[in-house]
């Protein structure tokens, strides 16, 4: 069984076209036209184009793609924004609310057209966000799943807690974690394909697979194909393996 994943997008719609577009041409190759697609989160910030990636996403799950979206923290931080202005993730300092630069959030709203009110007012900016951002793309950044098992392989924005079993994983490690996450050589059963900590270029490490390869920072947008726990980074000229490094 064929399984393709696509790591963190974070508001780049272009990038997201060429990653389906890469989909197409293996599906084509391979004969797997109906492998599922499973997009590990982070949808929105830092990218230019944040409303469009989630506008692409949805249009493409109306018209029957075998699309998986799961959410990422910036995803629920966006959502926590639009539900209340004062709202503070549980997992960053206070000092880096949403709308600090340096997360990117203020070029989302900028995606949806909100520009008028200075972001040092959140309140304005919560009201001209409502104002703009359609209900039906909160709606769908809200009940997007935390994670997903297939073959053999979960997918998970950030990853898990290791040695805890997934029906017992709680939303800030499966959205947030690091370490002790990203330090555990043991298996966990499943490959673990993850997004969430940016890295030069997709890499199996044997136990996890991250795909996140600094697209909001730069870099490509990954796609790979995933069959069993081996799995190949989608290019131009074909499948490229990723074997496990040492």
């Amino acid at each position: 069984m064929t399984i393709y994943a696509i790591g963190d997008i974070h508001g780049h719609l272009g990038k997201l076209q060429l990653a389906h577009a890469l989909i197409a041409a293996d599906r084509r190759e391979t004969g797997a036209a109906e492998a599922p697609v499973i997009h590990l989160g982070d949808l929105v910030d830092r990218g230019p184009d944040s409303c469009g990636v989630i506008q692409h996403l949805m249009d493409g799950m109306a018209r029957g793609e075998n699309w998986i979206v799961l959410k990422g923290n910036h995803d629920r931080m966006f959502a926590g924004f639009m539900a209340d202005p004062a709202y503070q993730d549980s997992v960053l300092r206070a000092e880096l609310a949403w709308l600090h630069p340096a997360l990117g959030g203020r070029n989302t709203l900028a995606s949806y057209g909100v520009s008028s009110a200075p972001f040092e007012e959140p309140e304005a900016v919560h009201a001209e966000a409502l104002a703009r951002v359609p209900a039906e793309h909160l709606d769908f950044i809200e009940t997007l799943p935390l994670w997903h098992e297939m073959g053999e392989a979960v997918f998970v924005h950030a990853g898990i807690r290791p040695g805890v079993p997934m029906v017992d994983q709680v939303e800030d490690d499966l959205v947030w974690i690091r370490d002790p996450f990203l330090m555990e050589s043991a298996d966990h059963g499943a490959l673990i394909v993850h997004g969430h900590t940016a890295i030069d270029q997709a890499t199996h490490y044997g136990n996890r697979l991250n795909i996140d390869s600094s697209a909001a920072f730069g870099g490509p947008l990954s796609a790979v194909a995933i069959e069993g726990r081996e799995a190949w980074l989608l290019t131009a000229d074909g499948r490229l393996p990723l074997p496990p490094v040492a």
